[in-house]
């Protein structure tokens, strides 16, 4: 009987460290800011007010992301959840290269996004 109760002891905790691990995506919590789903990082249109809660773009997996269409200033949220380390990147390449801009958890900055190519959404 210990022998079983154990083997379903492991199996438990096996499951629950493979659920742990996630899909790579970066939803982990349902607290939105300015309409900004969490878990995710937003855009908002060119000269917009953030605070009107309208992002243009949604992103929610981890990795680059590359961008088009992007001209002058435009908010950008980063409302991940969970550890600080959960940053998200502006790069001047396509497909995340040259990043020279860091968006830590739940920073929110207007940039002329111009020059940016690809956004980067970084696990914790």
């Amino acid at each position: 009987m210990r022998r079983i109760t154990r083997g379903a002891a492991a199996l438990a905790i096996a499951t629950a460290a493979v659920a742990a691990v996630g899909t790579g995506s970066a939803h982990a919590s349902d607290k939105p800011a300015y309409g900004c789903p969490g878990g995710a990082v937003c855009i908002y249109a060119q000269n917009a007010d953030y605070t009107a809660g309208h992002p243009t773009d949604i992103f929610y997996s981890y990795g680059a992301h590359n961008l088009s269409g992007q001209l002058g200033n435009h908010t950008v949220l980063n409302n991940q959840y969970g550890s600080a380390n959960a940053t998200a990147q502006l790069c001047w390449q396509y497909n995340g290269g040259d990043c020279r801009i860091t968006l830590e958890l739940n920073d929110h900055w207007s940039y002329n996004l111009t020059p940016v190519n690809s956004i980067v959404l970084n696990r914790p």
